[in-house]
């Protein structure tokens, strides 16, 4: 069935968005303000997806920063092209050293879990290979809001005050009032409605945009960040820096009843939604809010979820090649496994062979699914004094342990939680999607994904539908809207069902379609301060 987006909205108090000439689709109005305005002044879509990117490090720092990794999906000049912008672990840190200074896991908070941010090379490397304007010009709206300030939304100062409230009790040393000055000044996080301004994001960013994010990696930034991690005990240094390079990747695929969907290969967790979509490729599924639909759903979902536990960590040094764990006889494989109760999950043996996201779509064909990540809200609690550079600890990933595969090792990428989607048919773009949100999002790419092609629901209907998670073994998590009847009879099957107190854990969505004319169609979460531009 071709897809129309006019039909089967679920029960929403929001509507579809429709535009001709460009959309921005984000969790931050301003922010997506912002990447509607660069378009205007003659961006492309990946101009204003660098833009609202950036601008979203500003609007929204419960959730990314300037010192976050990136990951992008690029449609433009008649393909789809991949960025992996995560960075590596540090050359000088190890398992034995961490052992020696009494780890027995990664930390989850301060200097250790830093891996090399990837943000600010991304915006740099999609401009330059395929922007129209000039970074400064791309910046600037991101830096006049560090400079002029801005209004708290709800969803967003809920965030900010839960963040400040949990660090208050954990961040101790003196490595973390940087942290406080910047994001607590005067002793307290701002509130809804109240402004928050930050200089030093402001000239952090003007220094990006004019050295196309050469400063960050090899000059006056480079310098503060190492001089950082020398004094407090961390092990990234400006040689890891200047060592970084953004990678150009070819993305992955399943085909999923006539449609492409596509993620970024490992060392991202998209590998995921891409093994449950191919199991569950092999039912039919004519009726979205059953029993078999959900049972199967979920079961599919936590059998990917185990391998890509098991098995992603960086592609250079992965055990399973990513094309047996999506062949289909591996599919068939963990397909059999699933039967009328929930199972305990285990890894499978294929045959050898706190995030934020964004879309948007221009009037000349171009597309992007754009995504970034400090992780765990604010990330580390470390801010390089100055700078206003919030770091991420995607390090935190690692394991300890040196039979896993995604154990720690130097200049290592960890598995990785942040994934932007694709939609394609017949070599069409439909266009990008995503769900931001830790170990949800591949889980929240396989519902939307059933929502849009199995149900035929809008894009906003799409998003809105109630969502369900699972957590571990055979523990599952679901909204507080989610239906009753379905709770009693997941129950029955074996599954032990929570219902969560809010929604705040089920992932933060947008979605942009465009059909064969070239409308575009538009959809944003209604789980946080989403808004979608339009022109």
């Amino acid at each position: 069935m071709e897809y129309d987006p006019l039909l089967h909205p679920y029960p929403s108090q929001r509507m579809t968005h429709y535009s001709r000439k460009g959309m921005v689709a984000t969790s931050q109005a301003l922010a997506a303000q912002a990447g509607l305005t660069v378009l205007q002044r003659g961006g492309n879509a990946i101009d204003a997806a660098v833009a609202t990117a950036a601008c979203l490090a500003v609007v929204e720092p419960t959730s990314n920063g300037i010192g976050s990794d990136a990951f992008a999906l690029v449609w433009t000049e008649g393909r789809l092209h991949g960025l992996n912008s995560s960075g590596p672990a540090p050359a000088g840190i190890s398992i034995d050293a961490l052992n020696q200074a009494g780890h027995r896991e990664m930390p989850r908070f301060g200097p250790i879990p830093v891996n090399v941010p990837g943000a600010p090379g991304a915006w740099a490397a999609l401009t330059k290979r395929f922007g129209r304007l000039p970074l400064t010009e791309v910046l600037r709206p991101a830096i006049e809001y560090a400079e002029e300030g801005y209004p708290l939304s709800p969803v967003l100062a809920r965030a900010w005050n839960g963040a400040y409230n949990r660090y208050r009790d954990v961040l101790k040393g003196d490595e973390f009032q940087a942290w406080f000055d910047t994001f607590a000044p005067g002793g307290s996080p701002p509130d809804t409605g109240q402004m928050w301004r930050s200089p030093d994001h402001a000239r952090t960013l003007a220094s990006i945009a004019q050295t196309g994010a050469d400063s960050f990696y090899r000059g006056e930034l480079a310098e503060r960040i190492d001089r950082l991690f020398r004094e407090c005990g961390g092990y990234l240094r400006g040689e890891d820096l200047d060592a970084f390079e953004p990678l150009w990747v070819e993305p992955i695929k399943v085909n999923y009843r006539g449609y492409d969907v596509w993620e970024i290969p490992p060392n991202g967790q998209g590998l995921v939604a891409l093994i449950a979509l191919n199991i569950l490729h092999g039912f039919d599924f004519p009726t979205r809010d059953t029993l078999e639909t959900c049972h199967r759903q979920i079961e599919a979902t936590k059998l990917a979820f185990i391998d890509g536990l098991k098995y992603i960590t960086d592609p250079d040094q992965m055990k399973v090649a990513v094309e047996d764990l999506l062949s289909p006889a591996y599919a068939e494989q963990r397909r059999r496994e699933m039967g009328e109760r929930a199972l305990y999950p285990e890894p499978g043996h294929p045959p050898k062979g706190g995030t934020v996201y964004l879309a948007t779509a221009d009037g000349e064909g171009n597309m992007v699914s754009f995504i970034q990540s400090n992780y765990m809200g604010f990330g580390s609690g470390l801010v390089v004094p100055g700078t206003g550079i919030s770091l991420q600890n995607r390090g935190h990933n690692f394991s300890l342990d040196p039979d896993h595969d995604n154990c720690l090792a130097p200049g290592k990428r960890t598995y990785h939680t942040i994934i932007p989607g694709f939609l394609t048919r017949d070599d069409r773009p439909i266009g990008p999607f995503g769900v931001m949100g830790g170990f949800m999002q591949p889980q929240g790419h396989v519902q939307v994904m059933m929502n849009a092609i199995d149900f035929n629901l809008n894009p906003q209907a799409a998003l809105d539908a109630p969502r369900w998670q699972w957590v571990q073994d055979r523990t599952v998590r679901v909204e507080p809207d989610f239906p009753q009847h379905l709770v009693d009879s997941l129950v029955r099957r074996g599954h032990d069902v929570e219902y969560a107190v809010s929604s705040g854990g089920f992932g933060r969505g947008q979605i942009i379609w465009k059909d064969e004319e070239g409308v575009l169609a538009g959809g944003t979460e209604p789980r946080t301060d989403g808004a979608v531009a339009a022109w």
